[in-house]
C-alpha cells in the first residue's frame, strides 16, 4: 500500500487504465451503442485480429499546452505525498511529453519515489511513436521503452531491472494507430467531453493493447492554488486494470480549448489520493 500511496500523477493513470506487460490481458472492445466512436480495426493478415476504437484526429480548437509544465501537489487525506509534473515541447515533427514524480520529505521516509517519463506522438493524428520510463522507487530500479511500429503492427517494449542487471524484451500485435498512457492524458483532453458523452480509444504499454473508456460527467468549478477553472470532470475506466473492481479515478479538464488537467483523484480502499494543479510554468 505504501508504494501507491506514493505514485503521482502519471503513474496513477497508469494504474487506473493498464497492468505491467506481463500481466495485461486483451480486453473486449465496447459495442457500437456503449461507444459510439468505435471503429474497428484489423491487423493485416496475422493470426491475431486487433479490434479497437479509432484514434481522432485533435478537434480543430483543441490547443496543445507546449512550452507549459503543469505542476501538482498530492495529498493522501491530509498528508503531502510529493509533486507530480507534465510538459508538452516540440521535437522535430513530434511532440514530446515529459513527466516526473517524486515524494515529498515525508513520504521519502517511508518510500522514496523519482520517477521519470517521456513520450512521443504525431500532433497531427496522436499516434504514439514511443514511450519511455526511469523508475526509482524504494529498491526498485527498472528502465522500460516501448515502441511503436506501426508497418509491423508491433509494440516492441525493452525492460531492464538495474538492480538485478537482466533485461527482458516482448512484442505485441496493436491496431493501426495507439496512443500511449503519458499522451493519453492529453489525447483524453482533445475529446468533445460533452456531459453525458461515452468515448474510447486503444491505449498500449507494452502489452496487450488496451480500450479505454472516458465518461464525461459534469461541468464544475474548481479553486486551486494555480486559480479559479470551470471544469468538465471526467471518469477513465478499462476493462482490466490494477483499479478494476478496486477503486476509481477521475480527472477534471478545464472547460475551454485548452482542456488543462486542473486535478485528478483516486477513490481507493485505503483512501483518497488527489492531484491539485499548483501553478503552470511558461518557458
Amino acid at each position: 500500500m505504501i508504494r501507491l500511496l506514493c505514485l503521482l500523477l502519471p503513474i496513477l493513470l497508469l494504474a487506473g487504465f493498464v497492468l505491467s506487460p506481463a500481466d495485461q490481458r486483451p480486453v473486449k472492445t465496447p459495442s457500437p451503442a456503449a461507444s459510439p466512436a468505435a471503429t474497428p480495426v484489423a491487423t493485416p493478415a496475422v493470426s491475431v485480429v486487433i479490434t479497437a476504437p479509432s484514434i481522432a484526429h485533435p478537434r480543430p480548437e483543441y490547443k496543445f499546452p507546449t512550452g507549459q509544465t503543469f505542476v501538482y501537489a498530492a495529498v493522501w487525506r491530509i498528508f503531502n505525498a510529493g509533486t507530480a509534473t507534465l510538459r508538452i515541447e516540440p521535437a522535430g515533427a513530434q511532440d514530446r511529453v515529459l513527466g516526473t514524480a517524486d515524494t515529498g520529505s515525508t513520504a521519502s521516509l517511508l518510500y522514496k519515489v523519482q520517477d521519470h517519463y517521456e513520450s512521443s506522438f504525431d500532433p497531427a493524428n496522436f499516434c504514439s511513436s514511443s514511450t519511455s520510463r526511469e523508475i526509482e522507487e524504494g529498491l526498485r530500479r527498472v528502465s522500460t521503452k516501448i515502441t511503436f511500429d506501426y508497418a509491423k503492427r508491433k509494440s516492441i517494449a525493452e525492460q531492464k531491472n538495474l538492480k538485478k542487471n537482466d533485461s527482458r524484451n516482448q512484442e505485441h500485435s496493436i491496431p493501426a494507430c495507439v496512443t500511449d498512457v503519458l499522451s493519453g492524458i492529453f489525447y483524453a483532453a482533445s475529446l468533445p467531453l460533452q456531459p453525458g458523452g461515452t468515448y474510447s480509444f486503444p491505449l498500449n504499454d507494452g502489452g496487450e493493447t488496451l480500450t479505454v473508456i472516458v465518461h464525461a460527467e459534469a461541468r464544475e468549478q474548481l479553486k486551486t492554488p494555480a486559480g479559479t477553472f470551470n471544469t468538465i470532470r471526467v471518469q477513465p475506466e478499462a476493462a482490466s486494470g490494477l483499479l478494476k473492481d478496486k477503486g476509481k479515478i477521475w480527472i477534471w479538464y478545464s472547460d475551454d480549448a485548452a482542456r488543462i488537467p486542473v486535478q485528478a483523484r483516486a477513490h481507493m480502499y485505503w483512501g483518497m489520493l488527489t492531484f491539485t494543479l499548483q501553478r503552470i510554468d511558461k518557458k
